[in-house]
């Protein structure tokens, strides 16, 4: 007799080191090449994040169907349906920004005159 569990336990084991080899990979890419693969990942409908986000919100509708029949504890299918719509909300907050990470990886490589000017970081306290 098969284990069916076992094919989705080694997706997800290959997928999470490929996400690692993909980090890596990220952080070596000439700029341009990173804005590319940074949008290409934050885009909610194809991209790494937006997976994500509907693998824990298929993960909350399984977690409340166990949680209504006793199997498990309330508390795991709220847990994972907060974190699928804090995802969700990131990912609109990310969004916003795909648009400017684009616009970067296509412009051409040429030195400019004048370099670019780094803008001020600020950081704001959560409370």
């Amino acid at each position: 007799m098969s284990h069916p569990v076992l094919y989705p336990m080694r997706l997800a084991d290959e997928i999470t080191r490929q996400l690692g080899q993909l980090a890596d990979q990220l952080s070596q890419l000439p700029p341009r090449q990173a804005a590319q693969v940074i949008a290409h990942v934050l885009d909610p409908d194809t991209g790494v994040l937006g997976g994500v986000t509907h693998l824990v919100a298929t993960g909350s509708v399984f977690a409340k169907d166990q949680a209504e029949r006793g199997v498990l504890p309330a508390e795991v299918w709220l847990a994972l349906g907060r974190a699928a719509n804090t995802l969700h909300d990131i990912s609109l907050d990310l969004d916003e920004h795909k648009d400017t990470l684009v616009h970067v990886s296509t412009q051409p490589t040429t030195t400019a005159a004048k370099p670019p000017t780094p803008a001020p970081l600020v950081t704001r306290r959560h409370r």
